[in-house]
């Protein structure tokens, strides 16, 4: 009998939740965040979508991809800075009860990295670089060992808050000029009334909106020196129209003695990377192991 996985992905704008058989993706479905809902309407919502799936058998496990900072090692929810209500909320515990299942959460920009390292645009390639370029921005990082990089309290590869405009405009972290709030989705809505999608059709606003962007992406390089950069997110399916012009301001913003390699890619699971991650995250932490690593 074929393992079951339920893999959660809770975002800013979208939640989605999809149902893995072994390794085979078998059912997935995507819904849109109601920002001020709070926890307890999209659980509901999940459970909704996984009652009107008739599994017929129990799960074996849950692997979750959370947007905003997790304590992985204490399986802890610390904050959103997108939705409201889940500051310190026991997501775990509420999967758990809810789907009758053991389950393992990481921050979605980690998880993401597992996916698109472990089935899609980095296979085979290390140290490896995930960027989630959508209502937010984060990071997330494997080295050559496969080995994630969380950090100390589980803050590593926050690539979204470090400042690439000095004198920007305040980010909802309560610093200013971000890479988050230059960049990301919901500031580009906020600040142009407009998405990616439509912005993306000027080409001189995309030249404009690549160079803070490009910034990050270089002390990226510099700090990690990666492979490859892969980059998913709702923003990154511009395609050429965002990487093209991308890559050529991050090369000539790179310093000419560096000879570190300029390899960025967008994401090829489209809007499923964090749930083949989530789907990755049980297999290591829930089914290699006789219990979670969280060390």
């Amino acid at each position: 009998m074929a393992r079951l996985t339920l893999a959660l992905d809770i975002g800013g704008t979208n939640f989605s939740i999809a149902l893995f058989a072994d390794r085979s993706l078998t059912v997935v479905e995507t819904r849109p965040t109601l920002r001020g809902a709070g926890p307890g309407w999209m659980l509901d919502q999940m459970q909704e979508i996984f009652t009107g799936w008739c599994v017929d058998q129990l799960l074996d496990g849950c692997g979750i991809g959370f947007g905003g900072p997790v304590h992985f090692a204490e399986q802890r929810v610390i904050y959103s800075t997108h939705v409201s209500g889940w500051d310190n909320f026991d997501l775990i515990g509420e999967v758990r009860r809810r789907f009758q299942a053991p389950a393992i959460m990481d921050r979605d920009s980690i998880v993401g990295v597992l996916g698109e390292g472990t089935y899609g645009a980095g296979i085979g390639t290390r140290p490896l670089f995930y960027m989630t370029l959508s209502t937010g921005i984060g990071g997330g990082f494997l080295d050559e060992q496969n080995h994630l990089l969380r950090g100390a309290d589980s803050f590593a590869c926050e690539l979204g808050h470090h400042t690439v405009v000095p004198d920007g405009p305040e980010c909802l972290c309560g610093r200013s000029g971000c890479l988050e709030r230059m960049c990301s989705g919901l500031w580009l809505e906020r600040d142009y009334g407009a998405s990616a999608e439509v912005l993306f059709d000027d080409p001189a606003f995309v030249r404009r909106y690549v160079m803070p962007l490009a910034r990050g992406l270089k002390n990226c390089i510099m700090f990690f020196n990666p492979a490859r950069i892969v980059i998913g997110g709702g923003v990154a399916r511009a395609g050429d129209r965002l990487f093209l012009p991308l890559r050529e301001e991050l090369a000539a913003q790179m310093p000419p003695w560096s000879k570190a390699r300029i390899d960025v890619q967008p994401a090829s699971l489209g809007k499923q990377t964090v749930l083949w991650g989530a789907l990755e995250l049980a297999y290591q932490e829930l089914y290699s192991r006789q219990k979670p690593n969280f060390g």
